[in-house]
């Protein structure tokens, strides 16, 4: 048998370094990949640790929640208290489901000392309680001290998916701030920037239900990052197996 013939030709040898390049390129992709997602992964580890550091906290007066919103630092799962007086009449539904329930989020206006407003989501109420006479319990009266968590007021909608909004029948798909504060008649400059999830202390007549935040932060980081750096490995034997067999 006649080796030499067997020996890549000029041609031969400019497809073996074309696919030399390809392979290279593709690990370095696959590489990178994996790289970014546990990066991605130390991040994540952070922001869950920072929230459950925020949320495990003592309650914050109202006005350092204020001082970090101004600011423009993160406001989000701080744990916070304020002290006021309910606006039931004004109160702003938020489609929601909760428990496998569907109804709504009730977010009324809490009136402070000093005259602004912080709109506080008290909790859910299921659909056929969304009439507030039938649920005059938990329309609490007088001066009120809520403690929950901070959220963040949204710049806009979240997705295209989501409806908009339906003020003139009191049902918001999201939390619109702005159009929540207009639709009540209450000044714009007099309302705080930023929400106040109530915890789950209990409502006379049990309803609205607080403590109904939720913090789902998926970490699957570390799967896909050893996805990558596994395909990465797979490409590697099976190029090593091909040249190998080339030269055979």
């Amino acid at each position: 048998m006649n080796k030499a013939a067997d020996r890549p030709t000029g041609m031969s040898r400019g497809k073996l370094w074309a696919s030399v390049v390809i392979v290279l390129l593709a690990l370095a992709l696959l590489l990178t990949l994996g790289t970014w997602q546990v990066q991605r992964l130390y991040w994540k580890e952070a922001l869950i640790a920072d929230i459950e550091q925020r949320r495990a906290a003592p309650p914050a007066p109202l006005s350092e929640i204020e001082a970090l919103a101004t600011s423009g630092s993160d406001v989000d799962y701080r744990h916070a208290t304020a002290t006021g007086r309910y606006l039931n009449d004004k109160e702003r539904h938020f489609f929601a489901t909760f428990q496998g329930m569907t109804g709504f989020y009730v977010y009324t206006p809490l009136e402070l000392a000093d005259g602004r407003y912080l709109f506080v989501n008290r909790g859910f109420i299921a659909y056929e309680d969304k009439a507030p006479e039938g649920r005059a319990q938990g329309q609490l009266q007088g001066e009120q001290t809520v403690v929950g968590l901070a959220r963040a007021k949204l710049a806009e909608k979240p997705s295209f998916m989501v409806p908009d909004n339906d003020p003139a029948k009191n049902m918001f798909y999201w939390k619109d701030l702005d159009q929540m504060a207009a639709t009540t008649g209450l000044p714009a400059d007099r309302v705080l920037p930023f929400f106040l999830d109530a915890d789950a202390t209990p409502n006379p007549g049990g309803i609205p239900m607080g403590g109904v935040t939720l913090i789902d932060l998926p970490n699957s980081h570390l799967q896909y990052a050893m996805t990558w750096y596994g395909l990465a490995a797979v490409l590697v034997v099976v190029s090593a197996i091909a040249l190998f067999r080339r030269k055979i």
